[in-house]
């Protein structure tokens, strides 16, 4: 049987296998890249450290951590979110940083910390004139989705697109003018 054929026979039959074929299973979707199937195989049949080292390789320390924590290794859980969130905060991974921080059940300030540095990060990639183009084709697109309509909604929604607007050229709105 060709690798190929191996893995497809695996991902197929990843919940009946045989034991004697579990370890080699786990090996050989591991290799190929399919983590999250060898993960899961791993745990399924109970081979929870072998689980737990693949998703630590995969910098996936809040899955370890689940792993451990529903096997009955508190303390195991404990030390893969403090790893994790280690390693999350050293690579610019707020998000899952946050997470961790929140699973491991630290105090507020902290998470929010964590939440803002998380929100400067994005801000430093974000391109201002792609997310100002979107904001307008969309305030087009609602102009355009609002012709004919006279309803009381839709004149809120248009002295709305108008006040921001003037707020953004810097000038009072006909609303404000009222």
């Amino acid at each position: 049987m060709s690798r190929e054929d191996q893995i497809v026979y695996l991902t197929e039959n990843v919940r009946c296998l045989p034991d004697y074929l579990v370890d080699p299973g786990i090996d050989l979707l591991n290799r190929a890249g399919e983590t999250e199937l060898a993960i899961s195989l791993a745990k399924d049949s109970g081979r929870v450290d072998r689980a737990v080292e693949i998703a630590v390789e995969e910098g996936d320390f809040l899955w370890a951590a689940l792993i451990s924590k529903k096997a009955g290794r508190k303390e195991d859980s404990e030390r893969l979110l403090k790893e994790g969130l280690s390693y999350y905060v050293s690579n610019e991974m707020y998000g899952r940083a946050v997470s961790a921080a929140k699973a491991l059940g630290l105090p507020e300030d902290q998470i929010e910390r964590l939440f803002e540095a998380g929100v400067r990060h994005e801000r430093r990639d974000m391109d201002l004139s792609r997310v100002q183009y979107a904001l307008e084709t969309v305030a087009l697109s609602l102009e355009s989705a609002l012709i004919g309509r006279d309803d009381e909604m839709a004149e809120g929604l248009r002295d709305a697109m108008g006040e921001e607007r003037s707020r953004a050229l810097g000038r009072p709105s006909e609303v404000q003018k009222k």
